[in-house]
C-alpha cells in the first residue's frame, strides 16, 4: 500500500481496484492478503481507523488464523471497535473454516487404512483445543467415512464418554466401526489410566453390538498416539 493510501482511513476512500471486496470479486479471493480477508469479515474500523487497519492490528497480536481460532472471546476485548457482534462474526468465520475439512471429507467417503489418515483430517480442528473433545469416525463395511461427529465435551483435566451413546449413535448410522479420537489439552499423548479403561470398555460394547473398535487414538500438538499402532 502506498503513502497516499495509508492517509485515507475510510476503504471507501480508496480506488475501487484497491478495496479488499472489489478485488476479491474481480481477481477472486486467493489474491487477498490476510489482513483483507479479515477486513472483509470486520467490513468498518472505527474513527480515524480503517477496517484493514483494525485487522491488522488483530494480526499483530495473534500473528495466524490458528491462533485465532481457539482463544477465549475476553482476548478480543482489548481491541478498540471490536463489539461482541464482530467478535462473533470473527468465531463463526474461523470456525467454518476449522469444519470445512471434514465434511470434505465426510462427502467423498475417504477411505481409512491407517490411523495417521484419521489425524490428518481431525487434528486441524482438535490440537488447540482447550477442553478434551472426542470425535467418533463412523465407517461402512469397507472402512470408508460415513460420519465423524463429536460425542462429549469434557473439562481440562479429562471427558467421560459414553459408551451408550457412541454405540446408539453407530447403530442409527448403520456402522460397521469406528474409530475413537480425543484431545489432550496438554499435549501429552500419554494414554492415563482412564483412556486404557474407556477402550476395553468401549471396545467390548462394540463387539456385544457387532460394531468393531478399530483405532482410539489421542491428538496432541501436531502429534498422535494410536491403541492400534502401539
Amino acid at each position: 500500500m502506498n503513502v497516499t493510501k495509508d492517509k485515507l482511513v475510510g476503504i471507501k476512500s480508496w480506488p475501487k481496484e484497491d478495496r479488499p471486496r472489489e478485488k476479491l470479486l474481480k481477481n477472486g479471493e486467493k489474491s487477498l492478503s490476510n489482513s483483507e480477508l479479515l477486513a472483509i469479515l470486520l467490513r468498518t474500523g472505527f474513527k480515524g481507523t480503517s477496517a484493514i487497519d483494525l485487522a491488522r492490528k488483530i494480526l499483530d497480536k495473534f500473528g495466524t488464523f490458528r491462533n485465532m481460532s481457539h482463544t477465549d472471546a475476553r482476548e478480543w476485548k482489548g481491541f478498540k471497535g471490536l463489539g461482541s457482534a464482530k467478535i462473533a462474526q470473527l468465531k463463526a468465520a474461523l470456525e467454518i473454516g476449522r469444519r470445512f475439512r471434514e465434511d470434505e471429507v465426510s462427502v467423498g467417503k475417504q477411505k481409512i487404512t491407517s490411523a495417521k489418515d484419521v489425524v490428518d483430517i481431525v487434528m486441524p480442528q482438535m490440537r488447540d483445543r482447550k477442553t478434551e473433545v472426542f470425535k467418533i469416525v463412523y465407517l461402512d463395511n469397507q472402512n470408508k467415512i460415513i460420519d465423524i461427529s463429536d460425542v462429549v465435551t469434557g473439562t481440562v483435566d479429562h471427558a467421560m464418554p459414553i459408551v451408550r451413546e457412541i454405540i446408539h449413535l453407530a447403530l442409527q448410522k448403520f456402522s460397521k466401526s469406528i474409530i475413537c479420537v480425543h484431545n489432550h489439552p496438554s499435549g501429552n499423548i500419554t494414554p492415563s489410566n482412564e483412556d486404557k479403561k474407556f477402550t476395553k470398555d468401549l471396545g467390548d460394547a462394540g463387539n456385544l453390538m457387532g460394531i468393531k473398535l478399530l483405532d482410539h487414538i489421542i491428538v496432541g500438538d501436531d502429534k498422535y498416539y494410536s491403541f492400534n499402532e502401539e
